[in-house]
């Protein structure tokens, strides 16, 4: 049987060759695949986002999730961790992007599930 050999790490029968070639030529396929995924994707975040943007949903939905956040304590709680941030480093001693960095992480994470399957079904809602 022929060999393919390129230095110690490739040594292959014409066989395993091929079978090698096949396999990469299905991994390139699914790559493919994969990217056409994420275009389309894209595409429809965009036009959903574009829709959202045209009929006024999307500013209902920030006014609800406003709402939402403040009725559940969420915004009072990261209120106070700001102040307790600015507190410990100082007014002076922190910029405002310093502060939205810091507090971001935070901010995102304590979300209450609820308000987001809400806001989730909402939108499910204006799609279909």
């Amino acid at each position: 049987s022929a060999r393919v050999s390129s230095g110690p790490w490739l040594s292959l029968s014409s066989k395993n060759f091929r079978r090698c070639s096949t396999f990469a030529n299905c991994t390139l396929k699914m790559a493919d695949a994969q990217a056409e995924r994420k275009l389309k994707d894209a595409r429809t975040r965009a036009a959903i986002y574009e829709k959202l943007t045209e009929t006024g949903e999307k500013e209902r939905l920030k006014e609800l999730l406003r709402q939402r956040l403040t009725e559940c304590g969420w915004k009072a709680e990261l209120k106070a961790y700001c102040n307790e941030i600015i507190k410990n480093k100082g007014l002076e001693q922190i910029t405002v992007e310093e502060l939205v960095a810091e507090i971001t992480p935070r901010g995102r994470a304590t979300i209450p599930d609820h308000v987001k399957a809400e806001l989730l079904q909402r939108i499910r809602t204006f799609i279909e």
